[in-house]
């Protein structure tokens, strides 16, 4: 017979995690699968003082620190990553500097990423964009 113990890995519990990421700022929020219930938000204004350094990837690794560290104590272990940038139509449509960072940093943490999505809105015609008839003149 085999005396060897066979390691059993906890049953995987998912959820959903949030990351707004401007130039401006990074916001990282985890939900349930079902995005209604709230697990853990965090973001890069809570972690630094200055609002230059509230969009730095150093920030945004602080913040998905805090949220990953909330998430593990509730119970959730993996995560499907959405990531949003300003987008729409007079925003950036990629996300700032934060954004990649932040996911390694969850990762880091010890949860398992299941999906990364990119979910900026995107116009489809609708409203007309600031600038007027000849554009904006510098």
């Amino acid at each position: 017979m085999n005396d060897k113990k066979e390691y059993k890995r906890p049953p995987l519990r998912w959820g959903i995690a949030n990351i707004y990421a401007s130039y401006n700022n990074i916001i990282i929020h985890i939900t349930d699968v079902t995005g209604s219930e709230t697990i853990a938000v965090s973001s890069g204004g809570q972690m630094v003082k200055s609002d230059r350094l509230e969009s730095s990837p150093t920030t945004a690794m602080a913040a998905a620190k805090k949220v990953a560290e909330l998430a593990l104590d509730k119970g959730i272990n993996a995560i499907h990553v959405k990531i949003k940038a300003p987008g729409g139509h007079n925003g950036p449509m990629n996300p700032g500097p934060g954004a990649q960072a932040a996911v390694r940093a969850l990762s880091r943490r010890g949860l398992r990423i299941g999906l990364i999505e990119d979910v900026t809105p995107i116009p489809h015609g609708g409203c007309r964009k600031k600038g007027g008839r000849r554009g904006r003149r510098v």
